[in-house]
C-alpha cells in the first residue's frame, strides 16, 4: 500500500503549514503532497507541489485536485489551515477501510486539541441517502477513491465558485458509498477563533443568499440525478372535509413553563379575527406550576388537556390536541416560550390557507430575549423557499421556519412523530410532498430564547443525535419521493 494517497493540504504560509508537514515527513503512504493556496506569491517548500486555486470550495479546485491527483489510488482531502496530526498508522486503516468497503469516500471520528492542549473528541455522524445537508459534518479529513473522485469531477457541468465540493461529494455518492470509520483516526490542533454563537441560522443569513442559491442547484441536480426530484405540480385541496367547531384552534404543547406560559396564552387570547378559534394546551406533566398557571385563565376558549399518559414528545402531545374533538379546521402552532407579535397572527396564517390553496403554512419569525427584544440574526423569513422548488429544497436545508399551521384533516391523516425534536421538519416534507406549503412572510412570531431553551448550545453527542434523526427522516422521504417518480 506504498505511495498510495495523494494528499491535498490547504496552504496560506509556511508557519501555518510546517506543523502538518511534519506529521506527514516520512510516511509510506503519502505518495505526493500537494499546497492548496489563494495567494497566488506563496512558493512551494521542497517536496511539494503547488496548486493555485480561487477557493476551496470551487469546481475549479476540484477539477484541479482530480488532475493533481491521478495516478494515486486515493485522494485526501484537508480542508483546514489548522495542523492535521495523523494517529499511528491511521492512514493505512482509512486505505484499509476504503478498500474493503469499496467506498467512493470514506472519514473517520477526530480529537480536537486547544491551544492549551487540551483535547476533546469530535465525532461525527453516518452518511445515508437522505443526508443532502450541504454543512453535513464529515470532519476535515475526507479520502476519497480517486477513481470515484475523477469520475464525478469529470462530469461536473457546472461551475460553482461555493458548492463545488458539495456538488463532488453527492457525485461520488452516487457512484460508490460514503463511509464513516467511527474510529478516531486522527487531531486537528486549533487555535481560538471567535464565534457569534449564532451558526445554526447561517444558512438564513442574507448575506450568504449567493452560497444558498449554489448549494441549492446542487443539491436539485442531484435530486434529477436519483429520481428524487419533484416538479412544482400540487394536488388542490376543496377545505370541505368534516366539520369543526371552530374554524383555527391553537396548539400549545408545555410542560415546566410557568415563566412564560402566561404570556403564551394572553397572545392567544388577545388575537383578533373574524371567525372563532380557541386554544388547546397540553399540558404534559408539569411540576413547576405551569399547570396552576393555566387554570388562571377562565375563558371558555381555553381548552386545557392533562394526559394521564407519560410517554408523549411534543409531537404526541400535538396528536391528541390534532385529535382532540374541540380542535378547528386549522391547527396553528405556539411554542410555550413564544408569543404571536401581535393581534393579527392568526388571521394572517389562516388566511393563507385559502389564498395559496395549501395544507400547510409557515410564517416567519424574529428571534428575541425573553423580553422580548431583538436578538442577532434578527429576522428569520426563510426566503429559500420559492413556490418552484421550495419542496426539493427542503431536503437540503435544516428548517422551515415559525409559527406553522396545518389543515387539520390532512394534520390527522399524516400524524406527528412522537419526539421532541425534528416532528415539525418531518410535517413540513410529508405535506410538501403532494401539495403546496403556504408562506407568510410577514414577522407573525416572537421566538424566545433564554437560559431554559437555547438550542444553540447543545453538547456534541446530543447535536449528532439530532442531526442523525433528520437525516433519517430526509431519507424516509427522499425513499417515498424516489418511488413515487416511478409509479
Amino acid at each position: 500500500m506504498k505511495n498510495t494517497i495523494a494528499c491535498f493540504l490547504p496552504y496560506a504560509s509556511e508557519a501555518q503549514l510546517k506543523p502538518t508537514l511534519q506529521q506527514h515527513a516520512g510516511n509510506p503512504m503519502t505518495g505526493k503532497i500537494c499546497l492548496l493556496a489563494t495567494d497566488s506569491t506563496l512558493k512551494a517548500p521542497e517536496g511539494c507541489e503547488l496548486i493555485h486555486i480561487d477557493s476551496l470550495t470551487s469546481t475549479d479546485t476540484v477539477r484541479k485536485i482530480a488532475r493533481a491527483a491521478h495516478g494515486c489510488r486515493y485522494t485526501l482531502i484537508y480542508n483546514k489551515y489548522d495542523t492535521l496530526m495523523p494517529g499511528y498508522l491511521s492512514l493505512q486503516r482509512m486505505v484499509r477501510l476504503a478498500e474493503d468497503s469499496r467506498a467512493g469516500m470514506v472519514y473517520a471520528d477526530s480529537w480536537v486539541e486547544e491551544s492549551d492542549g487540551t483535547r476533546r473528541n469530535a465525532p461525527v455522524i453516518d452518511y445515508q441517502f437522505g443526508s443532502l445537508r450541504d454543512d453535513f459534518e464529515f470532519g476535515p479529513v475526507q479520502l476519497y477513491d480517486t477513481r470515484a473522485l475523477e469520475t464525478a469531477a469529470a462530469d461536473m457541468d457546472t461551475d460553482y465558485k461555493a458548492a463545488g465540493m458539495y456538488d463532488l461529494r453527492l457525485r461520488v455518492s452516487r457512484i460508490a458509498p460514503i463511509v464513516h470509520i467511527n474510529e478516531y483516526l486522527y487531531t486537528v490542533a486549533i487555535t481560538p477563533k471567535e464565534t457569534d454563537g449564532e451558526a445554526i441560522f447561517s444558512y438564513v443569513d442574507p448575506k450568504n443568499r449567493g452560497v444558498q442559491i449554489e448549494m441549492e442547484q446542487a443539491c436539485t441536480a442531484h435530486l434529477k440525478a436519483i429520481d428524487g426530484y419533484l416538479p412544482p405540480k400540487f394536488d388542490s385541496i376543496s377545505f370541505d372535509a368534516g366539520e369543526f367547531p371552530v374554524e383555527a384552534s391553537v396548539i400549545i404543547p408545555v410542560r415546566n413553563r410557568v415563566r412564560t406560559i402566561r404570556d403564551a396564552i394572553r397572545s392567544v387570547l388577545s388575537q383578533k379575527t373574524d371567525f372563532d378559534f380557541n386554544l388547546i394546551i397540553v399540558d404534559n406533566g408539569s411540576t413547576d406550576g405551569t399547570t396552576e398557571a393555566i387554570d388562571e385563565f377562565t375563558d371558555p376558549r381555553v381548552i386545557h388537556i392533562v394526559p394521564e399518559r407519560k410517554d408523549l414528545g411534543i409531537g404526541g402531545c400535538w396528536n391528541m390536541a390534532a385529535n382532540h374533538p374541540m380542535c378547528g379546521k386549522f391547527a396553528v402552532q405556539l411554542d410555550s416560550d413564544d408569543v404571536y407579535a401581535d393581534e393579527n397572527t392568526l388571521a394572517k396564517m389562516v388566511a393563507a390557507f385559502y389564498e395559496q390553496n395549501c395544507g400547510m403554512v409557515v410564517g416567519s419569525y424574529m428571534l428575541t430575549d425573553i423580553d422580548m427584544n431583538m436578538i442577532p440574526p434578527g429576522v428569520i423569513d426563510h426566503r429559500e423557499w420559492t413556490p418552484d422548488n421550495g419542496r426539493n429544497n427542503a431536503l437540503r436545508i435544516n428548517g422551515l421556519g415559525a409559527p406553522r399551521a396545518f389543515y387539520t384533516p390532512m394534520l390527522r391523516s399524516i400524524g406527528v412523530p412522537n419526539t421532541s425534536y425534528g416532528e415539525d421538519y418531518a410535517l413540513g416534507l410529508a405535506f410538501s410532498r403532494h401539495n403546496q406549503i403556504g408562506r407568510v412572510y410577514d414577522v407573525v412570531y416572537l421566538c424566545r430564547r433564554w437560559e431554559d431553551n437555547s438550542d444553540h448550545d447543545l453538547d456534541i453527542v446530543k447535536t449528532n443525535a439530532n442531526n442523525l434523526y433528520k437525516d433519517r427522516i430526509r431519507t424516509w422521504e427522499l425513499r417515498a419521493r424516489c418511488a413515487m417518480s416511478k409509479d
